[in-house]
């Protein structure tokens, strides 16, 4: 159980590897009493990528949080900040 992975670095491992400038990628964390919501910046020229076409790619990114969330029994938001 130690040493698990967060979510956070979930979603920071698969951001960078889906961006051109993995250094600009950003995930900030808000935790309130029962939604933690993730915050996401990139480099403007990434966030074509993050969204992916008709948003596809947001989407996927959001269902795999949402399942690992629901995992840890938590639930979780992804939001993607211009």
């Amino acid at each position: 159980m130690a040493n698990e992975p967060t979510l956070k670095e979930l979603l920071e491992t698969m951001i960078r590897a889906l961006v051109d400038i993995p250094e600009d990628v950003k995930v900030s964390e808000i935790t309130g009493e029962q939604t933690t919501v993730f915050e996401l910046v990139v480099a403007k020229e990434d966030l074509g990528k993050v969204i992916g076409k008709q948003g596809k790619t947001a989407k996927a990114l959001r269902t795999i949080l949402t399942g690992a969330s629901t995992k840890l029994r938590k639930r979780s938001v992804l939001e993607i900040i211009e």
